[in-house]
């Protein structure tokens, strides 16, 4: 690309944060297959690993919790139209609970530690819309399912994908559903996140990796089909099935998913997990 000197990155890669669960199969599949750059390097890892990782400046960029650019807004800039999302059921952000959820009051509620904004969302659905206010622990959900102490678990990703398939807890809560039904907005899960640093230093390189990520949301959107031949079996997830489960997920940050960004980053200043300065949206241009 005229202008860059790429030369210049042989010792200081472009460090990238990218989330290798399902539902980031239709970005992530065509990026891992397409995208061959030595001077970009890839962490995969949980969106709170990688949440860490951004704000400790270990990576110039990545997909993170939304919450974590909520709570640090001084430090990012947001890419554009890059999102993990849903305009109602997400399909593997769950609260699989031994009861109703009106019934959670004083009980054991067991978080995944896997994401920030999924835990917020949670308490957020419990305490505001469900006017309950239980317990809450962060630990490993699969094993809490032979727990009877544990009320609820809050499941995401892969891991959600596995206890839906199992009769183990009766209440299963869709908080894309739920979310939806309360406030109809979308849900964005996680955001495309960046240093202000990086991107000051380096507004060209930056610019280059968001065209190359709309170019592989595009290319999976019309190839999700065979991705999810590819990745269904990860889970144990029939081709058909996992087809169907990732057509509900949403890669996008239009105007009606800011405006549900927005409204959640409005909990979390409320409840003291994010900063005013939060809003407006700072959006990289």
């Amino acid at each position: 690309m005229a202008g860059v000197d790429w030369s210049m990155l042989t010792d200081q890669k472009v460090r990238i944060g990218m989330v290798n669960f399902i539902n980031t199969a239709p970005l992530y599949d065509v990026w891992s297959r397409t995208v061959n750059r030595p001077d970009w390097s890839v962490v995969e890892a949980a969106p709170a690993v990688l949440n860490r990782m951004l704000y400790a400046d270990q990576l110039d960029m990545g997909l993170v919790s939304s919450q974590e650019y909520a709570a640090h807004p001084e430090n990012y800039l947001l890419l554009d139209d890059i999102s993990i999302s849903a305009s109602g059921p997400v399909g593997s952000v769950f609260l699989f609970s031994r009861c109703e959820p009106e019934s959670l009051a004083d009980r054991l509620v067991l978080l995944s530690g896997q994401s920030q904004t999924s835990a917020s969302l949670v308490k957020i659905i419990l305490e505001n819309f469900y006017n309950v206010m239980p317990w809450y622990e962060v630990g490993s959900v699969l094993a809490a399912q032979d727990n009877s102490d544990i009320s609820a678990v809050l499941a995401i990703g892969d891991e959600a994908l596995i206890l839906a398939q199992n009769e183990i807890f009766p209440h299963k809560i869709d908080l894309g559903k739920i979310w939806n039904e309360k406030t109809s907005l979308p849900f964005v899960f996680a955001v495309w996140a960046m240093r202000r640093d990086f991107c000051h230093r380096n507004p060209e390189i930056a610019r280059e990796i968001h065209r190359e990520l709309l170019r592989c949301r595009q290319e999976g959107s019309n190839d999700l089909k065979n991705i999810s031949k590819r990745v269904g079996p990860r889970v144990s997830m029939e081709a058909d099935a996992c087809y169907e489960y990732l057509r509900g997920i949403e890669h996008d940050l239009g105007p009606e998913k800011k405006k549900g960004l927005k409204r959640f980053i409005e909990y979390l200043i409320e409840r003291g997990e994010g900063v005013p300065e939060a809003l407006p949206l700072r959006i990289f241009f």
